[in-house]
């Protein structure tokens, strides 16, 4: 059996409360006031403190002495025909004790009717307070499920926002890593163009050297013309091979300097990080154009040597008169070279 969680003096102190209040002391009543517990058993612990407090103790009699008792005797055998004669008042005493008593017993009914009614409103009061509560609780529950629903669905768009952050991170770091490979890249073939650009800024020099050497061997063969027209007719067919040999060498330092420039147009293309050195590239294309123009006029300046030679060779063949036509050929030597 459970234990009673009340002891009977709290129930009796809650009814004691609701009566010092003028409150009707119901099952329901006392539970409200106690805060717990079984409204039957309750209401039964009230009643049972309420006929304890109305029994009387009954004393004890003492015996009748024997003077007495014969006494009582002899006046009880004369009562004996007063007692027939009291049958009937007592008989009619009776008849209306029991309709006291069936109007008492009426009257018990009604009362406890009007207490099971009484119960049963604070019954129904605490049933409403009840489902009020219970109302209250589930709402809550509700409003705590919808929040658990929008925390998981957060944690969920977080998840995912981080395994997007993650592979953006990932990509970043692969674009990256491909970047300073470029980079690298980009420097290697930099140094490479700059190295083709020293080399051919080497052959540039080797062309001037042979054009400057071209040019003063052919200022020697005008002044020794008049003598030595043979052996400069001789000399010029090596002249006009190396000739050949220096539009050879120019025509490959074109094209070199034509796919230098395309390469240092993709370098630009590639990184920004390379623009300084390409720059420095363009400028030496520049630089080996303008070399290469000036091949072009050492080229110019042999066809016109050429032409001396022929006049020489001429004048050797008695075309015409020596000094007359040394001195044009002199003229014009003079103005290629300023041209130059």
């Amino acid at each position: 059996m459970r234990p009673a969680e009340f002891t009977q003096e709290q129930i009796i102190q809650a009814g004691q409360e609701l009566q010092a209040s003028g409150r009707n002391i119901t099952g329901f009543a006392l539970r409200q006031k106690v805060g717990g517990g079984n409204p039957s058993r309750l209401k039964l612990l009230w009643d049972e403190h309420l006929s304890s407090q109305s029994v009387t103790k009954v004393e004890p009699v003492a015996e009748l002495p024997v003077e007495v008792a014969e006494e009582v005797a002899a006046v009880t055998k004369a009562l004996t025909e007063r007692l027939a004669a009291l049958a009937v008042e007592l008989n009619d005493k009776a008849v209306k004790a029991a309709e006291r008593r069936v109007a008492e017993v009426i009257r018990t009914a009604g009362e406890q009717r009007e207490q099971a009614e009484r119960e049963l409103a604070d019954a129904s009061v605490t049933v409403e307070d009840l489902e009020n509560k219970l109302d209250e609780e589930k709402a809550a529950a509700e409003v705590l499920s919808q929040r658990l629903a929008d925390s998981q669905a957060m944690a969920q768009a977080h998840a995912v926002e981080l395994a997007q952050v993650r592979e953006r991170l990932a990509q970043s770091e692969k674009a990256a890593t491909a970047a300073a490979e470029a980079h690298a890249a980009v420097q290697v073939e930099a140094k490479r163009a700059a190295a083709e650009v020293a080399a051919v800024r080497a052959e540039l020099a080797t062309v001037k050297a042979k054009a400057e050497a071209a040019e003063q061997s052919h200022h020697d063969q005008r002044k020794a013309a008049a003598a030595e027209a043979h052996r400069q007719a001789e000399r010029f067919t090596a002249v006009q091979a190396e000739r050949d040999a220096a539009r050879h060498e120019l025509a490959s330092v074109r094209e070199g300097a034509a796919k230098l420039s395309g390469q240092i147009e993709a370098l630009k293309a590639e990184t920004q990080v390379a623009n300084k050195q390409a720059a420095d590239a363009v400028r030496e294309a520049a630089t080996v154009q303008a070399m290469a123009a000036r091949a072009e006029q050492l080229a110019a300046a042999l066809a016109e040597a050429r032409k001396d030679h022929r006049e020489l060779i001429a004048l050797v063949k008695g075309e015409g008169t020596a000094p007359e036509a040394a001195q044009p050929a002199t003229a014009r030597k003079s103005n290629p070279g300023k041209k130059a």
